[in-house]
């Protein structure tokens, strides 16, 4: 079955506009909640508790307390956490031994949009049947059994559940090594993490220098985090700092800048984690990084070179996981800089991720320039196109008869991909290429064609 609601993130779209509307929100509420009733029918009729936070931004009041009233209307029970990072309410829902997880947050996108994304009791995020099971109640809600009476559920707020994951994150940390004398300039994209990431990183022994954390609902993303890290390089020079790190709107994911200033990207930080981690024996020659199919040759190449190997998964760090999950992978990522440590987290984490930058900074002795360096990427070239539908590519013959020319073109020095976004309208375009003119070429042929086939 086709998903209707669901992407490959959850549900996301315009606030207060269908599906991210106060009702589909309740409706899920309830589906969620009845879904995990249906599963613990051996439990003697406990009632299924939900954790739920959020990022930010406006929409969250509304969305956040319509899925609790479903919850509540369910037979359900809630724990609002409040702002908290992705990756905490994962961690939370599991340490908290909850059925289920749920973040209130569309990641990166501006302030008017919004998500709901729901996470397992294990932390990890829905395999495609739970949410095709999921969808099918939201669609139909009379399939599910009406409560009354001491059936009903009930919500309570505990802020204080942020302590348990800066503690996690912070127990990340190699014990050989602390932030002492470090600097560091954090950009908080004024999302998630702009409460819990400087306090973890300041407990750390780390100078923290802040940016992004005076979010007022309509400023997440607004010129800051990870989209727009040229504030906070500039401010990792004005510091003189050791390295600088920008989070998105839920702190799932990190863009890294090093003491020169220049941004390091979720590849590069992935090669640069491989390499450290074969130095202390947690990857052996052989073992296999996981990344998508938009990861950069650049980095496989690195990856072959110390005797590591990648595989690719579609576009989402919930297929990362799934993989591997299935094969026992230990690190993992994307080049927008969701960063998967299997022993840690069940999902992306630019707090934990940063971390991570600062233990490899203090074990090497190196600066962060230096450890860029060593993975060299190709030359990549990403085009975003508006579409009005996203109609499939492989019926349209003009769009086939470029790409099979462009493939020819390419051949072994570099490669093309054209995929839709799962959460937006539009048609995504990436070449990579040894060379950068002929990157450029392939591109312009690309987004030509498409334009005038698919373009608004």
């Amino acid at each position: 079955m086709k998903r209707v609601l669901f992407g490959t993130d959850g549900i996301r779209g315009k606030a207060n506009i269908y599906p991210m509307t106060g009702e589909v929100a309740f409706s899920l509420g309830r589906a969620v909640t009845n879904y995990f009733q249906q599963k613990n029918k051996k439990s003697n009729g406990r009632k299924p508790l939900i954790i739920v936070g959020k990022d930010t931004r406006l929409s969250c009041y509304m969305l956040e307390q319509a899925f609790s009233a479903g919850v509540c209307a369910q037979g359900g029970e809630v724990i609002l956490t409040g702002p908290l990072p992705t990756p905490g309410v994962a961690f939370v829902t599991k340490s908290m031994r909850a059925d289920a997880g749920v973040m209130i947050s569309a990641s990166h996108n501006s302030y008017q949009d919004n998500g709901i994304k729901i996470f397992d009791s294990e932390g990890y995020k829905l395999p495609d049947e739970v949410e095709l099971k999921l969808e099918s109640m939201v669609l139909k809600p009379e399939t599910m059994k009406v409560q009354t009476g001491q059936l009903l559920g009930n919500a309570k707020r505990l802020k204080e559940v942020f302590g348990r994951y800066i503690v996690h994150c912070k127990a990340s940390l190699n014990e050989q090594y602390d932030m002492t004398g470090m600097r560091v300039v954090l950009d908080c994209a004024n999302g998630a993490g702009y409460r819990v990431a400087p306090m973890m990183l300041s407990e750390l022994g780390a100078e923290v220098f802040s940016l992004g954390v005076e979010p007022n609902g309509t400023n997440i993303n607004s010129d800051c985090g990870s989209l727009y890290p040229s504030k906070a390089s500039t401010e990792v020079l004005k510091y003189r700092a050791d390295y600088g790190i920008c989070l998105d709107g839920d702190a799932d994911r990190i863009i890294v800048i090093d003491e020169k200033g220049h941004v390091v990207d979720g590849d590069i930080l992935i090669g640069i984690f491989a390499q450290y981690m074969l130095e202390q024996g947690l990857l052996k020659k052989g073992d296999i990084v996981v990344g998508t199919v938009m990861t950069n040759m650049g980095l496989e190449n690195y990856l072959k070179k110390i005797g590591l190997n990648l595989h690719r998964t579609k576009v989402g760090d919930r297929y990362i996981l799934e993989y591997m999950r299935e094969k026992d992978c230990i690190l993992g990522g994307e080049p927008s800089g969701h960063i998967i440590f299997k022993k840690h987290s069940t999902t992306g984490d630019g707090s934990l991720a940063a971390i991570k930058v600062a233990e490899v900074i203090k074990s090497s002795g190196k600066p962060l320039s230096k450890l860029a360096a060593s993975v060299k990427l190709y030359p990549q070239l990403l085009t975003n196109i508006k579409v009005t539908e996203k109609k499939p590519l492989e019926e349209n013959s003009n769009i086939a008869s470029v790409l099979e020319s462009v493939s020819e073109k390419l051949g072994d020095k570099g490669r093309y991909l054209v995929r839709y976004s799962g959460t937006e309208s539009i048609l995504r375009v990436m070449v990579e290429c040894e060379k950068m003119d002929l990157a450029q070429e392939v591109n312009e042929q690309i987004v030509r064609v498409v334009e005038q086939e698919l373009g608004q």
